[in-house]
């Protein structure tokens, strides 16, 4: 019996962190992609170099604020504490672990059925959340910083692999 547990722990655990990687990931982008649609499309941000041209003037130029550099690297910084609005919820059939959030943006009520919430399960989906910022944060402000199509996907599954297994997984909206 011992024998079988043990060949039986390190799929099941290797899917868990895989279920819970792939699931901060999804979550950090759908976080970011909420965030930069509350900031107001007009607002600017200037942005040049530092060096002066032969005339005596510098470059700069205005970039739209909510997809700058400067705001995405300020977003990476605080959007995982967001996971804290998220629970877990187990597929019946796969057996596989997705996250969801679990309080709206617009206060709109939510279907919890299924749904764990708990101190363990958002603490471990914000520190997935923090690892993926740190180790992929030049490859999210490359695809934020630009309007990028299907970037849960493109980011997910096929620039880090964190969600290799889950192509299939449903798109939902926040």
């Amino acid at each position: 019996l011992a024998v079988a547990l043990a060949t039986l722990l390190p799929p099941a655990c290797a899917r868990r962190s895989q279920d819970l990687h792939c699931g901060a990931c999804r979550a950090l982008v759908d976080e970011l992609e909420w965030e930069i649609a509350q900031v107001d499309p007009r607002k600017t941000i200037q942005m040049g170099s530092f060096r002066i041209n032969p005339d005596g003037s510098q470059s700069v130029v205005e970039v739209p604020y909510a997809r700058s550099e400067a705001h995405l690297t300020e977003l990476l910084e605080r959007v995982c504490e967001k996971m804290k609005e998220y629970g877990e919820k187990m597929d019946p059939s796969t057996h596989r672990k997705s996250y969801v959030r679990v309080i709206s943006h617009d206060g709109t009520k939510m279907d919890l059925s299924g749904v764990k919430i708990d101190g363990d399960v958002s603490s471990s989906l914000k520190f997935a959340c923090e690892s993926i910022a740190e180790e992929y944060e030049d490859e999210l402000i490359e695809f934020f910083s630009h309007e990028a199509e299907n970037v849960k996907d493109r980011l997910c599954s096929k620039r880090t692999d964190l969600c290799d297994h889950a192509l299939h997984i449903p798109h939902d909206e926040l």
